[in-house]
């Protein structure tokens, strides 16, 4: 009768606490009685199988013999609240085993008994294949055990083998109890552990002992209970009444209990609730911006409810921003984030001087244009990628360019790249631009990720990789940071510089340098303006044509493996990096006046 109740992890073991007495027995099956669909193991014996008349304890076995019609009466009343084991010893017990079979739940064998090979033979005529198999492998070497265990499952068949510690001494030291080779063994062998306990039943330990086995992965109790209101001849010593039987399973359960539960229970959450600091803004906030949970709050215990600061870091590293305004001193709740409006967007011309009409000149099969736009197609977590000209018509051209129908085609003020981006952030309703330029053939995914989880991260305004090749880099920044400097600079003259008003007024903005990957920092120039750069460009493509789709990583492995390559443009630097009165000037033009 298989149960999954705690019943099936205990089994009541009679031994011979009945010293041959059938009213006792009788009597000890009924006690125990409530402990329903638990189970029970009985000790059927002879003294004349199991020793010769001059062993000690030969006229003990006589006096515990029961016919097999008692055996018969005893299985029966016992199986009708119970599972039955036997325990086997002797061919006697196999007898009781065939004339109760359909009764019997398993069967056990102590390790004396694995050596007995007349009573492994006759159980090897058994069909055990429906029957449980307990093997007691006290003083069993780990080499011995995995011995038996293949035996007995290629000898008889059992449908589990189930190996168990502990073994009864007296007096039965806290050492036997084999706690310490409970884990041992059950992850060298898989199998299920049964603990025999044998303590003392005056020691505090008798009741103790199984579940701190249970706590060490035991999966079966045995345990032996004796009558508390008749007289006990035999095995006694390790013995528990009905009352200490008692109290050891309500032990038991409660540690099953406290084993199945879960994780986190209600009164852990309520502790944490009630005990949390819950992050409190510093400053007033106002919706679209980026949020710190390092920098833009106090921590403090308050009545108030709001977000904790990992489901703050959760949402903000998932790309969400401030949907409403929101005060100081405000806990934050879930409603008054929002999810970025993220666009990658491309300013491109065609009035170069130094290179006529660059973005339309061919880099491998593609325009130059078009082959950067394809490297921003492949960005994650972006919602547009644009590309941003001007209303002149020497720039119409480009809409011919766009790569993908996915691109937009945006045309803005032909100078101002400011108002160019602001007028597509505001139809679009942007709320992150990555900002590039189509000079740039090799922007690259890796590091756009880099950055955008940085700049989030951060609560940045403004966010750029440091030490990147030329033309490999990528600046982010906040729309709303972008409105700010307009605001400032109404004819921004210089806005096609437009990283000096941010890194020019940092007073004013929160500027988020970010320290790249070592395998993306070179002093490689990868950007075009010159005939030179161009050569470059073809050179790598060729050397790249068999691999599709190559990255900026690809690009840096072929420079570096090929030195000779990246001097071909090496001599040339922007004018921004040079030119000390344009430098001047910047400085001057960008800075913000209050």
């Amino acid at each position: 009768m298989e149960n999954t109740s705690l019943g099936n992890q205990v089994i009541i073991e009679i031994a011979n606490t009945h010293g041959g007495d059938i009213s006792y027995i009788t009597a000890l099956i009924k006690q125990f009685e409530k402990f329903q669909d638990y189970s029970i193991k009985f000790q059927p014996l002879h003294p004349d199988k199991l020793a010769t008349p001059n062993f000690s304890a030969y006229t003990i076995y006589q006096e515990l013999l029961f016919s097999s019609e008692e055996w018969r009466g005893l299985i029966s009343l016992a199986n009708e609240t119970k599972n039955v084991w036997l325990d086997i010893f002797d061919e006697y017990g196999v007898q009781i085993l065939k004339e109760n079979f359909d009764s019997v739940y398993g069967i056990k064998l102590q390790v004396s008994v694995l050596f007995n090979a007349v009573v492994i033979r006759e159980l090897s005529t058994l069909n055990l294949s429906g029957k449980k198999l307990i093997l007691n492998i006290a003083a069993l070497e780990l080499h011995e055990i995995e011995y038996f265990l293949n035996k007995f499952e290629s000898d008889l068949n059992p449908s589990e083998i189930l190996l168990e510690v502990g073994f009864q001494g007296y007096p039965t030291q806290l050492l036997d109890s084999g706690i310490s080779k409970i884990k041992i063994v059950k992850e060298h062998f898989g199998k299920k552990i049964v603990f025999a306990d044998h303590i003392d039943r005056e020691s505090k330990y008798a009741i103790w002992m199984p579940a701190m086995a249970m706590a060490s992965g035991a999966d079966i109790i045995e345990k032996h209970v004796l009558l508390d209101n008749m007289e006990t001849k035999y095995d006694k010593y390790s013995s528990l009444d009905i009352a200490q039987f008692t109290e050891m399973i309500e032990i038991i359960t409660n540690f099953s209990e406290l084993d199945q539960a879960g994780f986190i229970n209600e009164r852990e959450r309520t502790y944490l609730k009630n005990s949390i600091m819950k992050p409190i803004l510093k400053a007033d906030k106002v919706k679209g911006q980026m949020l710190s949970v390092a920098h833009d709050f106090d921590y403090k215990r308050s009545g108030l409810n709001g977000l904790n600061s990992k489901e703050i870091s959760d949402r903000i590293a998932s790309f969400h921003i401030l949907s409403t305004n929101k005060a100081a001193g405000d806990t934050l709740q879930a409603t008054d984030f929002k999810k970025a409006n993220i666009a990658v967007i491309s300013a491109c011309r065609l009035k170069s001087s130094r290179l006529k009409q660059k973005a339309l000149l061919n880099i491998g099969d593609l325009p130059s244009v078009s082959f950067s736009l394809k490297n921003l197609c492949r960005f994650t977590n972006v919602n547009h990628v644009i590309l941003a000209t001007s209303t002149l018509e020497t720039d119409a051209p480009l809409k011919d360019y766009t790569y993908s129908d996915a691109v937009i085609f945006h045309r803005g003020d032909p100078e101002d790249v400011i108002q160019r981006y602001l007028d597509i952030i505001r139809q679009l309703k942007i709320d992150v631009v990555i900002r590039v330029t189509a000079d740039n053939p090799y922007l690259d995914n890796d590091i756009c990720q880099i950055l955008l989880q940085s700049h989030f991260e951060s609560g940045a305004d403004y966010t750029a990789g440091k030490n990147a090749s030329v033309g490999t880099n990528i600046e982010i920044m906040n729309a709303q940071a972008l409105e700010k400097v307009k605001s400032h600079f109404p004819n921004a003259d210089y806005s096609e510089y437009m990283t000096w008003y941010f890194m020019n007024n940092q007073e004013h903005f929160k500027i988020n340098l970010v320290d790249l990957p070592e395998m993306y920092v070179r002093d490689y120039r990868l950007t075009l303006d010159y005939d030179e750069d161009l050569q470059l460009f073809n050179q790598i493509h060729e050397k790249l044509s068999g691999v599709p789709d190559y990255t900026l990583k690809d690009v840096i492995a072929v420079l570096d493996a090929n030195p000779e390559l990246a001097q071909i443009n090496s001599h040339i630097n922007p004018a921004y990096m040079i030119n000390q009165e344009l430098i001047d000037t910047l400085n001057e033009k960008t800075k913000i006046k209050l």
